[in-house]
Formats: structure tokens, sequence, C-alpha cells
């Protein structure tokens, strides 16, 4: 198979480049397609791949000011060179999915989710985007609209969707009205290690932006004075050490796996306020023995068994949150049978899986195209 992965953009890391990098490790000798990379990422993370940025990437001002070139993606996708590749793997949660391919070429998308901002999360987008100027404020709305017509006639370009999560592939049947099979995203659970003596504090872990709802742990953890440990930084950084009170400390990003271990691991429960497709955070403190208080919503149903993993809090407010926290009951849980639930989601289950998938779907892809050949020489 001649192999081309799709990205969207690699100007940072998550969950997202966590799946790429696994499917470099899966097809090695495969170049990443994207919008536009930075360099510092791409040495550190996929040193041995090649990465090919698009016209976007020559445009010294388009990593800062990545949303203004919204009406330019569909276009820069579009542009990738894709001749000659029979297999292309886009691992997307917005424009990837829309390249255009051979005709005999197989193209499966690992979908994330369908475009937020133009989909599930656009009226937060409208009300988050028009604080920036009044210009904004009046072209958004159509902007969006017809990206949404675009993000929609790309999805139908695809031709099988692999969704992270139940709760995506309905997403994708409801936006994109298309089936989807479902591969939960790799866990890097070899990186945690079981930690059974707990201390007196709770910890988050998460980019600290508004959709996060790290504002809810924050306005929680204020009201019962009770230890609080945030991991993480984000354009809401500022915002949250301004609302915080003295029992809550900010610790910034942690490249050290042994020190995220550490601190994550030791942590009485990890709170998980946000609505995900997945969760990966949620499954990394587990990993570690660490059960998590979660919004009853979204991947975390997927993951956290209620009474053995974890408890969920029913309604995304600080009450609700506070409530769960209240009671919340360290001495209810087996720790390592915490972590031996987090090891459903590693990596070498997802790679297993997805090679499975993708050599199931190239073989079926294969037959027909051969098929074809044969009805057209009967013909």
């Amino acid at each position: 198979m001649n192999i081309a992965l799709i990205h969207d953009h690699l100007n940072q890391i998550g969950g997202a480049e966590k799946v790429l990098k696994s499917l470099t490790e899966l097809y090695p000798k495969a170049p990443i397609f994207t919008l536009l990379y930075n360099p510092r990422i791409k040495n550190e993370f996929f040193p041995a791949s090649e990465v090919i940025g698009s016209f976007l990437n020559k445009k010294k001002t388009a990593p800062k000011l990545f949303k203004w070139f919204l009406p330019l993606m569909p276009t820069a996708v579009e542009s990738y060179n894709l001749k000659g590749y029979d297999l292309i793997v886009s691992d997307s949660s917005a424009f990837s999915k829309g390249v255009i391919t051979d005709i005999d070429a197989l193209h499966i998308c690992y979908c994330h989710t369908p475009t937020r901002y133009l989909w599930s999360d656009s009226w937060e987008y409208i009300v988050e985007m028009r604080e920036s100027n009044a210009l904004v404020k009046k072209i958004l709305p159509f902007l969006l609209t017809y990206l949404r017509l675009w993000d929609f006639q790309a999805a139908q370009r695809v031709d099988a969707f692999v969704a992270n999560s139940y709760f995506v592939s309905r997403r994708i049947k409801r936006f994109y009205h298309r089936d989807s099979t479902v591969i939960y995203p790799p866990v890097d659970t070899h990186l945690f290690s079981l930690q059974k003596h707990k201390k007196n504090y709770f910890v988050i872990m998460s980019r600290l932006r508004p959709y996060k709802r790290v504002d809810l742990a924050i306005e929680a953890f204020n009201e019962m004075r009770l230890p609080l440990v945030v991991i993480g930084s984000g354009n809401e950084e500022k915002y949250l050490r301004k609302k915080a009170n003295k029992n809550i400390t900010f610790i910034g990003e942690i490249s050290d796996n042994k020190k995220k271990n550490d601190i994550i691991g030791h942590a009485r429960a990890f709170i998980h306020p946000q609505e995900e497709d997945f969760g990966i955070a949620a499954v990394e403190a587990m990993a570690c023995g660490t059960p998590v208080i979660a919004y009853k919503k979204g991947g975390a149903l997927e993951t956290i068994i209620e009474g053995q993993t974890g408890i969920f809090f029913e309604d995304q407010t600080w009450e609700s949150l506070a409530n769960a926290v209240i009671h919340f009951k360290d001495n209810e849980y087996n720790y390592s049978l915490i972590k031996d639930r987090a090891e459903r989601f590693n990596a070498h289950h997802f790679k297993e899986q997805m090679s499975a998938f993708v050599r199931s779907k190239y073989d079926e892809n294969k037959k027909d195209i051969d098929s074809d050949s044969f009805e057209s020489q009967r013909a």
C-alpha cells in the first residue's frame, strides 16, 4: 500500500496528535500532509516522518492568527497532491477529511468529532468570536454557513469513517448522515504506574480554554475550600488564576511523565467537568489508579464505570460538581481495578484494531476495483 496520512494542523500536542503518532508507527513510511506545522513539534514528536504543509504554512502570520485563515482552509486541504497514493488515512476534527484523492484510492477518516464550531458548538463559537471586532460580528454567521456546506460535502468524499467513541459516532450520523465504526483512541497507559497511596488533594489536567469548563472546578473548590491542583495552560489561565482562592494551585504544563504520574496518582480523585468526545486525560488518571469525578455526558460515559472507577455529576454547574465531591468516598475504590480498566484503552489495542480495519477495507476496495475491471473487459 502506498499510504498518505492527513492531519488538520500540527501546532500543538493533544489527543488528535497522539492518534497521529500511533498511525505513524503503524505506517512509518507514510508522509503527513497538514495545513501548517510547528517545526519544533515536528522534530520532537515526528522526527522520522516527512511532513508536508499546505500553502498556509508559508504564511508567517498563520500560526498566530489561525482562526483568521478559516476561509482559505478548504482550498488549502483540497490543494494537496495525493496522486499515486492508494490509501489515505485522515485524522480529523475539522478539515483534513476534505482531501481530493485518486478515483481508485481508499480514504478512511478517523474522526474525533464533526467540526465542533460548525455543528455542535457553533453558537458558542459565534459568541466567543463576536468579542473580536465589529467586522467579525457581521460576517462570521455567513462564513460558518459556507463552511458548514463545504464540511458536509467533504464528509461524503470519505469511503469509511472511524469514530473515536459511540458519542462521536452518533454525531457523525446526525451531521454527516454517515455510518461509522468505533475504535477508541490510544492512551499511553504504559507511561503511568499505579499509585495506591492517596494524599489530601484533588487534581484537574486540561487545556485552560472555555469549553473545558475548568471554571466550574474553580468555583466549586472555592466554595468547599478543598485543595485542588490545576495542571495545564491556555488562554483562560490569567482569568482562572484571578478567580481562584489560595486553596487552588496552578502548576502549568508538565512534560515530565514521572512528575505527572506522581501528582495525578497521589490525588484523591481527578476532576473532569467538561463534555469530551472521548477524554484521554481521564483515562490517564485511571491508569494511575485515580478515580474520576466526571460530568455525566460524552465520552466519559464509555470509559468510567460509576461506583468502580469514579462517579458522575448530573448538571454542568459548580453546585452539582461540589455535591459529587462532598459525597465522594475514597474507601469505596479498588485502585488496581481502576488501572485495569484504563488498560482497555491502551495504544496496543488501538493499533491492533485500526490495522485490522484498514486492511479489511483496503482488501474490499481492491476486490471492487478488480471486479469493475473484469466487468468492463466482458462488456
